[in-house]
């Protein structure tokens, strides 16, 4: 497996010296997470063992959220707040595509353009669920953003994953729509199509001078919907490649594995080390902006779906509990008892050396 940390050690000299110009606060703080997640430049953790007098000290992770080698933690947590919002019935992931003609507006606008096709998609579900003759009442989703291709391209797109369920507040009535059908992709296109082109307007950004009538929306049940929140919960914390997807870092060149959407076969891409930091870096999003949204009665502040769960007596389950640090002496529970921190690690972007740093005294807590 290739460290992404390793990589970044190789070529962030060469890629801030080709494109330090044009790169954003939160790309240059991306790096300098990479480079020193779990490193000799981290803060380190005082572990003890219940055990024996066994002590150890362990690397903090930078705790970035594109980061691939930390952030499990956080991504299970998310997925665990899923589950416990789960219902009976069949759930449906309706991914919705940003044409390509659009890809540099998002790019150089990309706060409004996220919020735009977010908040866009949300709202054509829910029409489509309160004009349904079996639903007609507000239903729930939780949306999840995604910037990238299987081949990391730029390619924003927003995934929801929604119940076929509604509630009717006039009526106080919840219903539930059988079968493997929800609503038809071809008219969900077409509104949120028209949904987007109002809010570029009203936003006073430009169109571009041609853009496709058809746009794209896929729309496929997924049962009981754990395994479609399980997919989006991995990708959400942990950046847009895995490190066993790193297959080489050799000679200029990096080379990544990929599964190829069509054909579902694995695929490779290989590029100069410049380019393939420059890929990963351009889905880094705006320093704040939350990927992950949830709407309608699957928003934090609903009650129904507690009511909900009660009435039907749905059994959820439980939650994963973090994996604990063994010692390696006896086998024993290591635990904090102490953090380290280190100084700031200071980066010398402007002088060209990109990952040196000047470590201070170290502070206990």
């Amino acid at each position: 497996m290739i460290r992404l940390a390793h990589i970044v050690e190789a070529y962030a000299a060469e890629f801030i010296a080709q494109y330090g110009h044009c790169l954003i606060p939160g790309q240059l703080t991306a790096l300098n997470a990479f480079q020193t997640c779990r490193s000799s430049m981290s803060p380190k953790m005082q572990l003890a063992c219940d055990d024996c007098p066994e002590l150890s000290y362990l690397p903090h992770s930078c705790g970035h959220r594109s980061c691939p080698h930390c952030q499990a933690h956080e991504s299970q947590r998310w997925i665990d707040q899923q589950m416990q919002k789960l219902i009976p019935g069949n759930y449906f992931m309706v991914t919705f595509t940003l044409p390509a003609q659009f890809r540099a507006l998002a790019w150089f606008n990309q706060r409004v353009m996220y919020d735009l096709i977010t908040h866009s998609a949300w709202e054509t579900v829910n029409t489509f669920s309160q004009n349904d003759k079996k639903l007609r009442g507000i239903t729930g989703a939780v949306t999840v953003l995604h910037t990238h291709n299987r081949r990391l391209d730029y390619h924003p797109h927003v995934h929801l994953v929604m119940p076929a369920a509604a509630f009717d507040k006039k009526r106080r009535l919840w219903r539930n729509k059988d079968g493997g059908y929800l609503f038809n992709h071809t008219a969900l296109a077409k509104v949120f199509r028209a949904k987007v082109l109002e809010g570029i307007k009203q936003a006073g950004l430009k169109l571009p001078g041609a853009y496709p009538t058809d746009w794209v929306v896929d729309c496929k049940e997924v049962g009981s919907g754990q395994q479609a929140l399980i997919y989006l919960g991995r990708y959400l914390y942990r950046g847009v490649i895995q490190e066993k997807d790193i297959l080489s870092c050799d000679k200029g060149q990096v080379t990544f594995r990929y599964q190829n959407s069509q054909t579902k076969q694995t695929e490779t891409r290989t590029l100069s080390g410049v380019a393939f930091l420059r890929l990963v870096l351009q889905h880094i999003l705006p320093k704040g902006y939350r990927r992950a949204r949830n709407f309608g009665f699957l928003h934090p502040n609903s009650k129904l779906v507690q009511l909900v769960q009660l009435i039907k007596r749905v059994v959820l389950p439980p939650p994963k509990p973090r994996p604990t640090i063994r010692c390696k002496c006896c086998g024993g529970i290591m635990k904090i008892v102490r953090t380290r921190l280190k100084s700031v690690f200071v980066q010398q972007v402007t002088s060209g050396n990109f990952g040196q740093g000047v470590a201070s005294a170290e502070t206990a807590m």
